[in-house]
């Protein structure tokens, strides 16, 4: 989506940010006449391509521009690495050798589970710690005071203090196992994510994350899985929600969203790289395995089985090829001698 850009461009630029922009022209158009509805009323295609020139740079819709998150997250790390620059260390990272090859089973058309709900957990941290306004501006329907997810409800200092990394992933972590979600669903959750904050100019912080994941976890369940989960489904793991809340907390997010909710291959491929170069940057190394000889023998019949399907075609073209070429010469032959 969106036009070709240079691939100069890295680095998301910064949007104005003004909270109250995409909101006002939803509450302006309740107050027009019944007369005006359809001069203004807006198609959902026109919602789609709409502010060309902001998608182009961002980075949920365009491939080529740097994450938000792994553009926020290099910001603590370059610090760190500054302090950790004359401190030697034993490895502690597994790496292969001659004898010895490891795998990681963490692909992009199959990512492990727990480790890229780690991964996107870790991302949504440094969104809320290296956030543009301390104590931005919050709206209602991600409040988490106006609508707690729990009974105990939120303590009064409850916008203040960041969340731990443990805090993050632990939540995320129950949702995804209790609604059996996958882990491409936890990378298109993210995307989602950074579209909400960029398309409704808010910021993700201590008063509002577990809700706004709430609604990104919502909404990417139905539209990547093919077995949904309901929003009912939603309530009986969160015993102080009701449907009510979270059909509403499900519509607003796709009005912020402008129901842009399409994710290219290529924007997911992606974040799931910039994903891996994050856990790498914070030594969050996926589960590794020793290659052993079944896996071995079965990567051996995969490349002899590649190597035979392509050879077979080339094969035959050649017997094509070769059959012309005797023929056409056969021919020139035979028109010599009944001229001499």
């Amino acid at each position: 989506m969106g036009g070709a850009t240079s691939c100069c461009f890295c680095v998301s630029p910064k949007i104005s940010r003004n909270p109250h922009s995409r909101l006002d022209s939803y509450h302006q158009g309740s107050d027009l006449s019944r007369e005006d509805t359809d001069y203004y009323l807006q198609h959902i295609s026109d919602r789609e391509n709409a502010d060309e020139l902001t998608m182009e740079f961002n980075p949920s819709d365009h491939p080529r521009t740097s994450t938000i998150f792994l553009t926020k997250s290099q910001h603590g790390h370059n610090r760190r690495k500054s302090l950790m620059i004359n401190y030697i260390g034993r490895l502690s990272r597994k790496y292969s050798s001659c004898s010895t090859i490891f795998l990681d089973n963490n692909t992009v058309s199959q990512p492990n589970l727990k480790y890229t709900v780690k991964c996107v957990a870790l991302a949504i941290y440094y969104h809320i710690k290296n956030r543009h306004n301390d104590g931005g501006i919050l709206l209602d329907i991600f409040d988490e005071k106006l609508h707690p997810l729990s009974k105990s409800g939120v303590p009064p200092d409850y916008d203040q203090q960041d969340p731990e990394k443990r805090q993050i992933y632990r939540f995320v972590r129950t949702l995804f196992s209790a609604a059996q979600l996958t882990a491409e669903c936890a990378i298109v959750t993210l995307v989602y994510v950074e579209r909400l904050l960029t398309y409704a100019e808010i910021d993700i912080c201590p008063g509002n994350w577990k809700r706004i994941v709430l609604g990104a976890i919502l909404l990417a369940s139905k539209v990547w899985d093919d077995q949904a989960v309901w929003n009912v489904d939603y309530c009986q793991i969160l015993k102080n929600i009701t449907v009510e809340d979270m059909n509403e907390l499900e519509r607003y997010f796709l009005e912020l969203l402008q129901f842009n909710i399409n994710v290219p291959s290529s924007v997911y491929a992606k974040y799931y790289f910039d994903l891996r170069s994050l856990s790498e940057s914070n030594n969050l190394s996926g589960p590794l395995e020793l290659l052993s000889r079944d896996k071995a023998q079965k990567l051996e019949v995969g490349n002899h089985h590649s190597s035979s399907t392509l050879f077979f075609p080339l094969f035959i073209y050649f017997i094509f090829v070769s059959m012309y070429l005797w023929t056409s010469i056969w021919a020139k032959v035979t028109m010599l001698i009944i001229s001499v």
